[in-house]
């Protein structure tokens, strides 16, 4: 009897760890959530819509993408920061997100609150201006006009960008008048306009390069930028800041390392997949790659302490409303 008992103990144990084995092996067994931290439209959006498609068939599961926009992609990264549902949502989105938004502002994250699964994109954000401007299509040209015209307009999106935009403003003496807008959608129709002079744009500006309606005057990448390879990068325009952009699947940092793998080996099939080359390298012109988690994470970093060093010499953070 007592060995009968013993075995039937023995195997009810065993049959315990064959459950939670198979419960980490199942991921996922039910449907997940996409979190984007940008509106409905824009490059990002329209990115995650793709790849969730893709994901769904390389995880077996469907993928619902939510839209939540706010504070720069921050409100999502909210969201995240307090899900506990083991990567079942997960956030796509901007690297200055987490590389500078908790710089700029107090957040309810920080970096050290999330995993980046990997990264497939590498941003290709740019200073636009529109046809027929005064200065051309030349950044020099825009400098030496902006010297002689106090007021010239800037529409800024992030606080990333508005902190490039002061730093190169205390650099080259310049009194910019700043218009505060939001994503895209919001700086677009008013370079498109005439009614800002110049403006940070994240992807808007892909839409036009074969219309030329959107010329680019800088790159804000660590290269120059695919569809617009005349325009200078800051670097060298003579600029030590390089606020180049990745584009990230994060999940919480509770997230068990099973999971993670699993959607890691589903983001780098992703990147493979014509689809998502087409809807990136086609449509929004930015080049996909794959980079792991721990690249991610260290080049993150790296962009933090950077971040910090720039803002110190600013002498803090630049008014947003001025």
């Amino acid at each position: 009897m007592k060995n009968t008992r013993l075995h039937t103990a023995l195997l009810a144990a065993a049959l315990t760890v064959g459950v939670g084995t198979a419960q980490a092996d199942d991921f996922p067994s039910k449907p997940l959530t996409l979190v984007v931290g940008f509106g409905a439209g824009g490059s990002t959006d329209i990115q995650a819509r793709v790849l969730a498609n893709v994901l769904e068939e390389e995880l077996g599961q469907p993928v619902n993408v939510v839209n939540q926009p706010g504070a720069g992609g921050g409100v999502a990264l909210t969201r995240l920061t307090n899900s506990q549902d083991e990567g079942y949502t997960f956030a796509f989105g901007t690297s200055m997100t987490i590389t500078y938004g908790p710089l700029a502002t107090e957040t309810a994250y920080q970096p050290d609150d999330f995993r980046y699964v990997a990264g497939v994109t590498l941003g290709q954000s740019a200073i636009v201006t529109g046809e027929g401007r005064p200065f051309g299509d030349s950044w020099e040209s825009l400098i030496e006009y902006a010297r002689e015209n106090p007021g010239t307009s800037y529409a800024t999106q992030t606080a990333l960008d508005r902190m490039i935009i002061e730093y190169i403003s205390q650099q080259e003496e310049l009194d910019l008048r700043i218009v505060p807008t939001s994503g895209g959608a919001g700086m677009a129709p008013l370079i498109l306009s005439g009614d800002v002079d110049f403006a940070y744009s994240g992807g808007t500006h892909s839409g036009y390069a074969e219309s030329g309606e959107m010329p680019v005057l800088l790159s804000l990448a660590e290269d120059r930028l695919v569809a617009f390879p005349e325009a200078p990068t800051l670097r060298e325009a003579g600029y030590d800041i390089n606020p180049a952009e990745i584009r990230v699947v994060m999940v919480p940092q509770n997230t068990p390392d099973s999971h993670v793998e699993r959607l890691a080996v589903a983001l780098e099939a992703a990147t493979q997949d014509e689809r998502f080359i087409e809807i990136t390298e086609e449509r929004i012109l930015m080049p996909v790659v794959y980079l792991p988690e721990e690249e991610v994470t260290e080049t993150l970093r790296s962009q933090t302490e950077s971040y910090k060093a720039l803002l110190e010499e600013l002498g803090g953070v630049p008014d947003a409303d001025e």
